[in-house]
């Protein structure tokens, strides 16, 4: 068991790095901003949402529940952290079941995937024969269709749906490929000088409190 100190250490970092990601999340909003503003087609607005629902029949694009039927969410298929480098725009959008928004972060949060090479695909691709009995992704999935058979078909033909659905924006293609070869890097020094930061203000905040308080350190 960890001692108290070790614990208060262990809450400073993540404290830290809550803040270091969100604010590549602010950085990721106002790119996707700045990028789409001139987009014939708006993230925002209702004809983008209409256009998806109607493209997956109302349906989660992962799992293929009815969303009329489940909580339904906005779903970055490149999540937006500093490893999948996604943006709000249109192509990258989409409504999604709660559920396998939740189970898609451990691929998303992955610094390097092996089963494919960007998270939504690799969350796709768990069929269970590729991962350790351990995998819960694969879990999930076996629960969702119990046949292995069935469960390739399906997790295949979703994966080549979202495929079609993002050639359907021709904008997003021409950014799509650029960025993610560019940011990724790019948002790794904005998380690490992020942290830097908080660390040393941190520390000085410390020291000058010291000096100026009556409190006994």
């Amino acid at each position: 068991m960890k001692d108290s100190a070790s614990l208060v250490r262990s809450a400073t970092r993540r404290a830290k790095s809550d803040v270091a990601n969100k604010l590549i999340s602010m950085f990721l909003h106002e790119l996707s901003r700045s990028i789409s503003k001139s987009w014939h087609v708006r993230v925002d607005g209702e004809e983008y949402e209409r256009l998806i629902r109607q493209f997956f029949g109302n349906r989660c694009p992962y799992c293929l529940c009815d969303l009329n039927n489940s909580v339904a969410v906005v779903e970055h298929l490149d999540g937006m952290n500093r490893y999948r480098a996604g943006l709000h725009v249109p192509g990258n959008v989409l409504v999604a079941c709660r559920v396998c928004n939740d189970e898609k972060r451990r691929d998303d949060s992955l610094e390097v995937l092996t089963l494919a090479t960007s998270g939504w695909a690799s969350f796709l691709s768990h069929n269970g024969m590729s991962c350790g009995k351990d995998c819960k992704t694969c879990l999930y999935w076996r629960n969702r269709w119990a046949s292995e058979e069935e469960r390739t078909i399906q997790l295949k033909e979703n994966l080549q749906r979202i495929i079609s659905f993002r050639e359907s924006f021709p904008e997003f293609q021409k950014v799509h490929l650029a960025l993610i070869e560019t940011l990724p890097v790019l948002l790794t020094k904005l998380y690490s000088d992020c942290q830097t930061f908080a660390k040393r203000e941190i520390e000085s905040l410390l020291e000058r409190f010291k000096q100026d308080s009556a409190i006994q350190f």
